[in-house]
C-alpha cells in the first residue's frame, strides 16, 4: 500500500472512532443536549489530512450516528418523521463545512506552491532552491556523501528580448527549464534564480557524475537552442563539493564564480572546480563540452 494512502486511511479510521465515541455519548446524554459541534472535529480533521471523500464520509458517519441515538430515543420526539428531518439539516450543514474546510486547504496549498514555483517557467525559484538544497546539504553532511551545483547563464540573453521580443525570450526561458527537468534525476532540483539564470542541485553526486551532467546538459540545451534559430549559447559554473561547504549560499557562490570565469574566458563553456583538500581546479575547455 502507498504510505501516503495508508496514512489517509489510519485518520479516516480514527475519525470513525471518535464519531462512534461522540454517536455513544450522544445517547447516554440523552435528546435534551445538542452535540452537532462535537462531530466538527472528526469531520475537520479527516478533511484536512485526508481530502474531501474523507469528510464527506466523516459527514455521513456523523449523520448516521446523530440519526441512529434519535431513534433509539423515537419516544422522545413529537413526531417519527422528525428525527430524519432533523439529520438530513445537519448533514446539509456537515457536507457544506466539509466543502469550505477543503477549499481553505487546498487554497493554501495552492499559495504555498506559488510561493515556491517561478510563475513563467514553473520550476522552483530561488527561496524554494534554498530551502531544498539545505535539506540535500544536511543529509550530505549525515551520510558523508558528495554534493554538487551547476550555475547556469544563457549568454547574449538580452539580444533576444531586444531582436525578437520578450515573448520568445519567455518562449526560450520556459523551453530551457523544461529540458533541464527531462534530463536530470527526480531527486535533483532546478531552479530559475532571476532573469536568464538556473541552478541545479545534483543531490549526493561525484566529480564525474557531475561533469557528466554538465555535458549532457550542455549538449541537449545547444541542441535545442540551434533548433530554434536563437542567437544564444550557455556558460555553465559546475563545483562538487567533497568537503561540504558550511551553508547553501557559499554552495550557489561558489557555482557562480565558476560561471563567470566561463564567461570571462569567452563564454559558451562549462568551468568546473572540485573543493577538496587539496584545492584542486578541473576546467573543461569549449570544445570538450559541446
Amino acid at each position: 500500500m502507498n504510505p501516503k494512502n495508508h496514512s489517509k486511511s489510519v485518520y479516516i479510521i480514527l475519525g470513525l472512532l471518535l464519531v462512534l465515541v461522540i454517536g455513544v455519548f450522544r445517547y447516554l446524554s440523552g435528546p435534551e443536549l445538542a452535540l452537532s459541534l462535537f462531530y466538527l472535529f472528526p469531520i475537520a480533521w479527516a478533511t484536512w489530512h485526508a481530502g474531501r471523500w474523507a469528510g464527506i464520509l466523516m459527514s455521513l458517519a456523523s449523520t448516521l450516528s446523530w440519526l441512529a441515538a434519535d431513534l433509539l430515543m423515537l419516544s422522545s420526539f413529537s413526531h417519527a418523521l422528525i428525527p430524519y428531518l432533523n439529520e438530513t439539516f445537519r448533514l446539509i450543514v456537515f457536507l457544506i463545512i466539509t466543502h469550505i474546510i477543503f477549499g481553505l486547504k487546498t487554497a493554501l496549498e495552492k499559495h504555498r506552491e506559488l510561493a515556491g514555483t517561478d510563475p513563467l517557467t514553473a520550476v522552483a525559484n530561488r527561496r524554494a532552491f534554498h530551502d531544498l538544497a539545505n535539506m540535500e546539504l544536511n543529509k550530505a553532511r549525515r551520510y558523508q556523501t558528495p554534493i554538487s551545483v551547476l550555475y547556469l547563464d544563457i549568454d547574449d540573453f538580452k539580444q533576444i528580448n531586444d531582436h525578437f521580443g520578450h515573448h520568445i525570450g519567455d518562449a526560450l526561458l520556459r523551453a530551457v527549464a523544461e529540458a533541464i527537468k527531462k534530463n536530470i534525476r527526480a531527486v535533483d532540483v532546478v531552479a530559475r534564480f532571476g532573469g536568464d539564470e538556473f541552478g541545479i542541485l545534483l543531490a549526493g553526486t561525484g566529480a564525474e557524475s557531475a561533469a557528466l551532467v554538465a555535458r549532457k546538459l550542455k549538449q541537449k540545451l545547444q541542441a535545442l537552442i540551434q533548433d530554434k534559430g536563437w542567437p544564444v549559447t550557455l556558460s555553465v559554473g559546475a563545483v562538487t563539493f567533497e568537503i561540504l561547504p558550511g551553508s547553501v549560499d557559499e554552495m550557489i557562490n561558489a557555482a557562480d564564480r565558476q560561471m563567470y570565469r566561463a564567461k570571462k574566458k569567452g563564454k559558451n563553456r562549462i568551468q568546473y572546480k572540485i573543493i577538496n583538500e587539496d584545492e584542486d581546479v578541473y576546467r573543461i575547455s569549449k570544445s570538450a563540452s559541446l
